[in-house]
């Protein structure tokens, strides 16, 4: 089926138009995953010790099991095979209708008055093309949303290095404040703010506008770990009196001075929240700062790690959990648990793009990590307990597979609006593997699994790898050819297994997006919210800006 099929039924007959349209799409969610419970909360580990694949229709599986792998890559894209049994394309196409669809709006029509400036190489300096391609866009975003609420001031939540902030402040003239957890991160984003200035004041002796001020970030440094830190921060960090600190080419010398707010000096200045993929219950503190705190107009939010998420129940009340956040969603009891956030990181797009050897390395690597639990679990049972953690050297390398493929994929979309298949990204697996899988791997056609005179030897160096990185010296005692040989027959389970899984992810993220929503449209009128697919997902997977500000009039809320 052609990929165009998937992208007509990709949430064309759902809606958040309204908090009661929101509410029956998540109903829908939560009822189509209901009986899919095992799979969603399996974990990779666990594959061969617990036969994890008699979870799954059998049917499905001895279809999927002689699927070519690249079919196997795109079942989380929504794209099913004409021969395949009609449950399992029901099945496919039915989350795939469910799921939010990411695909990059045009931010320039989606938000009237939009235009998006190119970093110069000055503000840009440090910056991955990936980081680029999300600062571009979402400073314009926030400036954007900034300008229409008559914001006084931006505070970039969870700032990192300060790249948002110091465009915001340089490029697009915002008082800005950025905080983060991280001390060191302080002082590199006042180093490198020290640095773009010296580089505007430059320019701006030049072209003889010596009485134009300059806004600089201010920095803090602060665990925000509750609505309230937040929310004593918006408060405190904003007086009339003492705002941010600006170098006014009037005065070079002293270096510093007062910004006058444009607005009423006599109230205290308004803000915008903003956060580029803050981390766990940070986006979630920010939505609800936002709700809380008279002062804040407006939130500019891009979550990430769903699996740092705190998740609560109906009994925990009005809680500071991260999930659920709607009164609605909490009402039901629905819970996630960390396998199910884990698996709301998914891209269907990275999975997607994988050519056929990289979708195999990553089927291997889950089936050596899989058959190397079946060790411990016979030999060495005690380290079975809180499923150890064997190394972040293949993650490493995949991440930086993937800031190539970033980088390859931004400038040949760019050229000539196609990609080269040799230059995709890896999809990352659920467990943390020593790279030990250097040579190729010899494929035979039309089948999921992998065929190779080498394979054991590379599950034999995983192992020692494994064993070492947490201990243990390899006794003679330990049969590795008996464990692969009892894994072997079930190999070309795996794709199968894990692809089906990988297809729930953007529904799974969907359902965390839409709670999300449906939490501000429980608000009063005067909130308008709506989420909007800023970033191209293929660059950054967690594309969905969650966007909302205080009007003076009924607005109604809306989903693109």
């Amino acid at each position: 089926m052609a990929d165009a099929a998937a992208a007509e039924c990709c949430g064309t007959q759902y809606s958040c138009v309204t908090a009661s349209n929101t509410l029956s799409w998540i109903n829908a969610i939560v009822d189509f995953i209901a009986p899919f419970n095992s799979l969603i909360n399996a974990h990779v580990v666990n594959f061969f010790t617990d036969r994890l694949w008699e979870n799954v229709d059998k049917e499905w599986m001895d279809c999927l099991r002689r699927e070519p792998v690249q079919n196997l890559l795109l079942i989380p894209s929504g794209v099913v095979q004409d021969h395949w049994p009609a449950s399992l394309k029901q099945f496919i196409l039915k989350l795939r209708a469910l799921a939010l669809c990411q695909e990059q709006v045009d931010v320039n029509t989606a938000l009237p008055g939009l235009y998006i400036t190119s970093l110069n190489t000055v503000l840009a300096q440090g910056m991955n093309v990936k980081k680029k391609h999300e600062v571009e866009i979402l400073s314009a975003v926030v400036s954007t949303v900034a300008n229409n609420v008559r914001a006084d001031a931006v505070i970039d939540v969870g700032a990192g290095q300060g790249y948002l902030s110091q465009v915001l402040a340089f490029q697009y003239q915002h008082p800005v404040i950025a905080i983060d957890a991280c001390s060191h991160h302080g002082s590199v984003t006042d180093a490198r703010a020290e640095r773009i200035k010296k580089h505007y004041v430059s320019q701006m002796l030049k072209s003889g506008s010596g009485m134009w001020s300059l806004n600089v970030p201010k920095t803090i440094t602060c665990h925000v770990l509750s609505i309230d830190t937040l929310k004593t921060l918006v408060e405190a960090s904003l007086p009339v009196d003492d705002a941010l600190q600006s170098t006014s080419m009037g005065n070079q010398n002293k270096d510093q001075g007062k910004i006058c707010w444009s607005s009423n000096a006599k109230r205290k200045p308004s803000t915008v929240l903003a956060g580029l993929h803050a981390c766990g219950d940070l986006s979630v503190t920010m939505l609800k700062t936002f709700i809380e705190c008279q002062d804040v107009k407006a939130v500019v939010s891009l979550g990430c790690c769903y699996n740092l998420l705190s998740e609560g129940s109906a009994k925990d009340g009005e809680s500071e959990f991260g999930f659920p956040m709607s009164h609605a969603v909490r009402s039901v009891g629905l819970s996630l648990a960390k396998n199910a956030r884990d698996l709301a990181c998914q891209s269907a797009d990275r999975w997607r793009s994988l050519d056929m050897h990289a979708g195999i390395h990553n089927f291997e690597l889950h089936a050596f990590r899989a058959a190397f639990q079946m060790v411990l679990c016979k030999y060495y049972p005690d380290f079975t307990m809180n499923t150890p953690s064997i190394g972040r050297k293949g993650k490493a390398l995949r991440r930086r597979h993937q800031r190539r493929s970033a980088e390859s994929h931004l400038h040949l979309k760019g050229s000539t609006g196609h990609l080269r298949q040799d230059f995709l990204p890896v999809v990352s697996t659920e467990s943390e593997t020593d790279e030990i899988l250097a040579p190729p791997i010899e494929v035979q056609a039309g089948c999921g699994g992998t065929k190779s005179r080498d394979t054991f030897l590379h599950f034999e160096n995983f192992c020692h790898s494994g064993l070492s990185h947490l201990g243990i010296k390899l006794s003679n005692d330990i049969n590795l050819k008996g464990i692969w040989k009892e894994a072997e027959p079930f190999l070309d389970l795996i794709g199968p297994f894990w692809s089906l899984r990988a297809s729930l992810g953007p529904l799974l993220e969907t359902l965390i997006l839409l709670d999300r929503l449906l939490f501000l449209q429980e608000q009063d009128s005067t909130v308008e919210a709506y989420l909007l697919p800023i970033f191209d997902p293929m660059i950054s997977p967690r594309n969905v800006a969650v966007i909302a500000k205080k009007t003076d009039k009924h607005l109604r809320s809306s989903c693109y």
